[in-house]
Formats: structure tokens, C-alpha cells, sequence
């Protein structure tokens, strides 16, 4: 049984023009790999501990390989620098329960 993989990040954006280059691009990067886009920019209520600082966004993949080989191919390296220097935030690749 596969077990599929996430790919979640809390995203704190600075400067809305120089990231939409990333924004154009990125779901093209993505869906290559078999992801889909499962929640984009998400309120999100806190029950415990801190609220993230910014927008929530996952990312569900097939499996862990995937999620990863997507991460780290060529297409996605190339737009990778216009969302970091544009915010900061914390990503996470996240191995979900076989089905």
C-alpha cells in the first residue's frame, strides 16, 4: 500500500510583485509530479500553541518520492529563490497513513 505524501507550508509573504513569477509557475512544477493543490492560503483557527504566521498551503502527492522528487527537480529549483526572497516561512514534506 502506498502511502501518500505531503507537502505543507505556513508562508508569510513580503512582497506580493516579485512573488508572482513563483505563483505563475508552480502548479505547472507540481502537477508534473501527480500533486494537487488541497488547501491554498487557509484561515487557520488555532486550538493549541501558536497560529501560524502566515498562509497555510498543502500540497498532497502519491507518495514520499514523489513529493521529494518534485521538490528537488530542475523545474521547481528554478522558481524556488522567487518565493524565498519574496517571504519566509516553514516547509514541511510529511509521509501520510496507507490507505
Amino acid at each position: 500500500m502506498s502511502k501518500p505524501a505531503y507537502f505543507i507550508i505556513d508562508v508569510k509573504i513580503h512582497n506580493y510583485e516579485a512573488i508572482k513569477p513563483y505563483a505563475e509557475k508552480v502548479a505547472n512544477t507540481y502537477e508534473a509530479f501527480g500533486g494537487k493543490l488541497i488547501v491554498y492560503g487557509a484561515k487557520a483557527e488555532p486550538l493549541e500553541g501558536k497560529i501560524p504566521e502566515g498562509q497555510i498551503v498543502i500540497l498532497q502527492f502519491d507518495n514520499i518520492e514523489q513529493a521529494r522528487a518534485w521538490h528537488d527537480s530542475d523545474e521547481y529549483q528554478a522558481i524556488i529563490g522567487y518565493r524565498q526572497a519574496a517571504s519566509e516561512g516553514n516547509a514541511y514534506l510529511v509521509e501520510g497513513i496507507a490507505s
